[in-house]
């Protein structure tokens, strides 16, 4: 009788011992997560213009990669040139950004760095008022820009350059902000003659009868269009921080090419695309300009310095090599990551 009660008194001493373990386990487990959830790194990205190209953000954004990766990140929307300027300020530690809005700067010694790069061409359509039939028509015309120095300006005056217009004679370069539908407004009244649209908006530029005099994507014109953009700061003070961020888009890309839904989510999200149509068209292009491997383009870049050259000297002798730290998504290369996800 007695061997029996020590036997059972073992066995509740095993089980609590157990159960004790176990809890210290669950608790141990909790601290860790908790502390993992306050070790993230927080950061701010920001982008200039609500379109396709920046889309690569708002995927990863939405499909809560930055998360996995240790990042606590708030995107914010900083209307044309004035992301360049929080970016130098220290006010976003990144950006998705045109190359010549962050070469600009880096001519006059700004240390910014164009890490991974998304849109490598134009894709804007050159929209005008119904009566202009040619190029040659928009001699003394007003053009349309969001801001001096944006890309719908650099973009609208190296197509004027190849049609042989003087940008800075032959027309007269009007501020419109608030984004497409402003401009389209502005081209329906006449405020305006021309201007650059991205799609699919310029689609609601046709419905009110303007048109469209030519597609920048059949003028193929090679460019380093938006990239990601941060600081050699940031990169020499926090490297893994960065390195967690090209990875977050790398799988960003990942996602918005396998999981269609989840990338007319966040398209239809932050540009308002409530049309299916549009929503699926959008969300193609968007497949079709963006690369697996998201190297910037140097040739795009040289595109870029031949174009700043007329009004930053320095730019005629810049290497396109020392704009852009590719340290980053090379690792990625080199570890098969890319090779992995293409197939």
């Amino acid at each position: 009788m007695t061997s029996v009660k020590v036997f059972c008194w073992t066995r509740r001493a095993a089980w609590a011992r157990k159960l004790t373990f176990a809890l210290l386990n669950i608790s141990v487990g909790l601290l860790v997560t908790l502390s993992v959830s306050h070790a993230a790194d927080k950061l701010r990205i920001g982008y200039a213009s609500p379109s396709v190209n920046v889309a690569m953000l708002w995927v990863t954004h939405e499909a809560k990669l930055f998360a996995k990766n240790g990042l606590e990140v708030e995107v914010l929307f900083i209307e044309s040139a004035l992301v360049q300027r929080a970016m130098i300020s220290g006010e976003i530690q990144l950006a998705m950004m045109t190359g010549g809005l962050m070469a600009a700067p880096r001519l006059a010694g700004a240390d910014l760095s164009m890490i991974a790069g998304f849109i490598t061409r134009y894709v804007s359509r050159v929209m005008v008022r119904p009566e202009i039939a040619k190029p040659t028509d928009l001699k003394g015309k007003r053009a349309g820009i969001v801001r001096l120095g944006a890309a719908a300006d650099r973009g609208l005056r190296l197509v004027l350059s190849r049609w042989g217009l003087n940008p800075d004679k032959d027309l007269t370069f009007l501020q419109v902000p608030g984004g497409e539908p402003a401009r389209i407004a502005a081209l329906s009244a006449n405020s305006i003659d021309v201007s650059l649209i991205n799609p699919p908006y310029h689609k609601k530029g046709i419905e009110a009868g303007l048109k469209v005099l030519a597609n920048m994507e059949d003028m193929d014109i090679p460019i380093q269009h938006i990239g990601l953009v941060t600081t050699q700061r940031l990169i020499s003070k926090s490297p893994d921080v960065v390195r967690r961020t090209v990875k977050s888009y790398a799988e960003g890309i990942q996602v918005m090419r396998t999981n269609p839904k989840l990338a007319k989510a966040a398209l239809s999200k932050y540009m308002r695309i409530t049309d299916d149509g549009e929503l699926a068209e959008t969300y193609q292009l968007l497949r079709k300009l963006v690369p697996v491997k998201p190297y910037p383009t140097l040739e795009g870049f040289r595109v870029v310095l031949d174009e700043l050259s007329e009004k930053i000297p320095a730019a005629k002798t810049a290497n396109p090599k020392d704009f852009t730290d590719t340290r980053f998504l090379e690792e990625l290369d080199r570890s098969g990551y890319f090779d992995q996800i293409s197939k």
